[in-house]
């Protein structure tokens, strides 16, 4: 497949890569961390100014209309300032609502969604028990619930509507490891859910924006943590000398150029054989997420060690980095997993 941006996409990734360049700073992402990890004003530009909430939404729900692709654009952008967003839960949830909700759902969330007046998360919630209309259970590791006005909660082929509201709900926040992307425990006793019209389509719809997402911010790292270490090597002098002269050093330069770009190539093919409804998605989708991830998490441990001492310090963005790429690697499934899913595909019953 040979793949180029449009003049368009071109002309968005320029704009969100200057918007996040200049507004997510690492100042703001700490006030973030400290408090619950998003950065509202970041978040009301990224919405109401320049509607990027809306990017994989159709026109007639109210969104940009335009897709995957565009969708990994953003995200990767985000990626490489390790933005204090929920993008990954808020696209998510979105998506399964344009995909599976009924009129009604589409109507009351798309909007309050795509302009950033509420929050929706997307979580996976097959403990989750169903009696008498009422969902009861614990639902683990969910992206920003503590801050989330509506949970999207997926179980087998169904999925439902949960407000953070409700009576019923109650929420635990957690100390996660990426401050950026905080976790929290959801417990429902009794509680009435909004059943979305098809759980099926809302489910794979969600899926496939998530890794999507997560595979491109993990580009998106892998790229800023090259940017920023070659920035240091032509800086940092050693024995007379700039250390990116040394040959050990640009080696694992290379390595990480040859990974970032095998990863960029997957999350695109990825991004694009969704829009194209491919034959090809599904083993592109699990290629993207588990190859980019492990890119990400190799970047930025060589981001750190090719620093030295500083690499190690809070005061260095480089733990930043760090955190968000193993968060990338274990969530939305792990490597081993996707790449088991891939060899099922290629080898069938052999695998």
């Amino acid at each position: 497949m040979e793949f180029v941006f449009t003049e368009e996409q071109a002309m968005i990734a320029e704009t969100v890569k200057g918007f996040f360049a200049e507004h997510a700073t690492s100042e703001r992402t700490r006030k973030a961390m400290a408090a619950d990890g998003i950065d509202r004003d970041l978040w009301s530009a990224f919405c109401a100014e320049l509607g990027l909430a809306g990017i994989g939404i159709a026109e007639d729900l109210g969104g940009a209309g335009l897709g995957m692709v565009e969708l990994a654009i953003v995200a990767e952008a985000a990626g490489s300032q390790v933005a204090a967003l929920p993008l990954l839960g808020q696209a998510m949830a979105a998506q399964a609502i344009a995909s599976g909700g009924s009129a009604a759902q589409q109507g009351e969330w798309l909007g309050k969604l795509v302009s950033g007046e509420a929050i929706a998360v997307y979580a996976s919630a097959d403990a989750l028990d169903l009696a008498d209309g009422k969902l009861s259970g614990s639902v683990s590791f969910v992206m920003h619930g503590g801050v989330a006005d509506l949970f999207v909660l997926g179980s087998g082929d169904s999925a439902w509507l949960v407000r953070a509201d409700a009576a019923g709900v109650s929420v635990t926040t957690h100390t996660t490891m990426d401050q950026t992307r905080p976790m929290a425990t959801v417990t429902l006793a009794g509680v009435a859910g909004d059943a979305l019209a098809d759980g099926a389509a809302a489910l794979a719809a969600a899926r496939q924006a998530g890794w999507v997402i997560a595979a491109a911010e993990g580009l998106g790292v892998a790229q800023a943590s090259l940017e920023r270490t070659v920035a240091y090597a032509k800086e940092r002098v050693q024995f007379g000398r700039p250390i990116g002269s040394f040959q050990a050093y640009k080696h694992r330069l290379a390595d990480m150029v040859i990974e970032i770009e095998q990863a960029r190539s997957a999350v695109y093919w990825a991004a694009c054989a969704v829009d194209e409804q491919s034959d090809e998605a599904a083993i592109a989708l699990h290629s993207a997420k588990s190859f980019a991830a492990d890119t990400a998490f190799m970047c930025a441990g060589n981001m750190i060690q090719l620093h030295g001492g500083i690499g190690f310090t809070w005061e260095h963005d480089a733990h930043l980095y760090f955190k968000r790429a193993r968060a990338l690697q274990s969530m939305l499934g792990a490597g081993d997993w996707h790449r088991e899913q891939v060899a099922t595909m290629i080898l069938g019953a052999a695998a």
